[in-house]
């Protein structure tokens, strides 16, 4: 299986224009894709830079047509001509999609600093040897109280989903919404994390959760341990990142996926977006 995750800017590169089409067709030179992940994606929303307020999510969806196009939105506001603005995550899956969970996370007031309301997307799809499920996430920037909890979340959803894993089917509810779903234990975990591989987070993110529960790991340092990590930002866009260029994105598996972990790539040359692109390469 092939993912790719990427915070996309809702399409704008470092020339400032936006191009949802670019985006795929970047993708597209990496990988034949089974997946894509995508943060910062935008529907309606002329406030930001370039985007004269384009449907990107329906964008990317007809780029993709034999995909199917889950959407996450965790910033829902009005604009006019009784439109709503929203921004948020999207996934493209080309692999047959089992379930789908959305999940805000915790936006404690942080008063200080400008934040936002962030989700996580939460996908099962089917796979050579059974249910996977894949989560896509972006954390806060600014705030690292709200960053904190959200990490905090994503373990606790972790350790729920390994609680649902022996789920078993009852006849007498097939069919309805009380059907029992696959969501494994196993998942990979990917978005853009609003934290460098040295910070408390990143290892807190990684702890042991509990029995039975796998945690996570970066399937980056199972790929090329001791190595250190290849960009994620700051690489074109040195506007709005003067500094030196540094990862920021991860793509985790839990720990009983890291020996079909195959490839974990970062895509250095695109200039699409203020992100770099990762690719995953799991064996089915």
């Amino acid at each position: 299986m092939h993912l790719i995750t990427w915070n996309i800017q809702w399409g704008r590169g470092a020339d400032g224009k936006v191009d949802p089409a670019r985006i795929i067709r970047a993708c597209r030179d990496m990988a034949d894709f089974d997946v894509l992940c995508l943060q910062e994606v935008a529907r309606h929303f002329p406030g930001l830079a370039g985007s004269g307020g384009a449907d990107v999510f329906g964008r990317l969806a007809a780029a993709l047509p034999g995909f199917t196009a889950i959407e996450a939105i965790a910033v829902d506001v009005p604009v006019p001509a009784g439109k709503r603005a929203q921004f948020g995550e999207l996934i493209l899956s080309r692999r047959p999609v089992l379930q789908v969970l959305r999940h805000l996370l915790p936006w404690p007031g942080d008063p200080n600093v400008p934040t936002m309301p962030r989700v996580a997307l939460e996908i099962v799809i089917a796979g050579e040897r059974g249910p996977l499920r894949v989560t896509t996430t972006h954390l806060e920037y600014y705030s690292v109280a709200q960053r904190t909890a959200q990490v905090e979340r994503l373990r606790a959803l972790q350790a729920e989903a390994a609680s649902h894993a022996p789920d078993v089917t009852r006849p007498d509810k097939e069919g309805g919404p009380f059907a029992a779903v696959p969501r494994p234990r196993s998942g990979v975990l990917t978005g853009d994390f609003n934290l460098p591989p040295e910070s408390a987070l990143y290892a807190r993110l990684q702890d042991p959760i509990g029995d039975d529960v796998p945690a996570y790991r970066d399937a980056w340092r199972t790929r090329h341990p001791g190595a250190p990590h290849a960009p994620t930002i700051g690489l074109f866009d040195k506007q709005q990142w003067p500094g030196e260029p540094y990862c920021c994105d991860f793509i985790f598996v839990t720990e009983d996926l890291t020996d079909r972990v195959e490839d974990v790539v970062v895509n250095l040359d695109t200039d699409a977006s203020d992100h770099q692109p990762v690719l995953l390469v799991l064996a089915d």
